[in-house]
């Protein structure tokens, strides 16, 4: 599903402030209970075996290729709607806000920024994950993945992606914005260094206040 976005919201009208992009999951939310159970949920439904606790070692692609390590080609497909079924049931409650998520979002608002989801995951389900925790962007793009996200980036105009994978980090650079990392996923410093991070916050999005109040008074 790479390639699709599907956001409904109109562009962030451009304020004093930067836009900046978030990631979500591993980066604003730990959806890995969720999505742990949802794959636990879709194994005993299908009677396909999937290894749920390696599956959350490595979130971040779309959906589909993670399945592919468990479905035949010509499952997918169906697996995928599946799980996107189950999703709601099993992962929105049971996931949380990563530390600082908020208080990163609330800092781009407060500098007079407009705030961006773009992530790899389903829109509706990402934007219910955002409901039940109660933040609120200025816009979602979903099915969006690796340099597929500069689509979504560049049409908001973001001069910042906060990411959690390579992946982000490639994104970002297609879109021709800064890559801030936080190594709260699956991808450690040295590897989002390594990938052309500009900016890894080691300590997660924690750090991230601090750093977006110099970079302000930098532009």
């Amino acid at each position: 599903m790479t390639g699709m976005a599907t956001h409904d919201q109109d562009t962030p009208a451009a304020g004093p402030g930067p836009t900046v992009g978030f990631d979500l999951d591993m980066t604003l939310i730990d959806s890995r209970p969720g999505i742990l159970a949802t794959y636990v949920a879709l194994s005993e439904e299908t009677g396909v075996h999937i290894d749920a606790q390696l599956t959350v070692t490595r979130l971040g692609p779309p959906l589909e290729q993670e399945l592919a390590h468990w479905f035949p080609d010509e499952r997918i497909p169906g697996a995928a709607e599946r799980y996107r079924e189950l999703y709601p049931r099993y992962a929105i409650a049971s996931s949380s806000a990563m530390p600082g998520a908020r208080e990163a979002v609330a800092a781009v608002r407060a500098a007079g920024g407009s705030a961006v989801v773009v992530t790899a995951k389903h829109e509706p389900n990402a934007k219910l994950h955002l409901e039940h925790l109660g933040i609120e962007p200025d816009a979602v793009a979903g099915w969006l993945w690796a340099e597929a996200k500069a689509e979504a980036l560049r049409e908001f105009g973001a001069s910042v992606y906060v990411g959690d994978h390579v992946g982000d980090v490639r994104g970002a650079a297609t879109a021709g914005a800064l890559s801030v990392a936080v190594p709260t996923g699956p991808c450690d410093a040295e590897e989002l260094r390594g990938a052309g991070a500009d900016v890894v916050l080691t300590g997660g999005l924690g750090e991230f206040p601090g750093w977006f109040a110099d970079y302000c008074s930098r532009r």
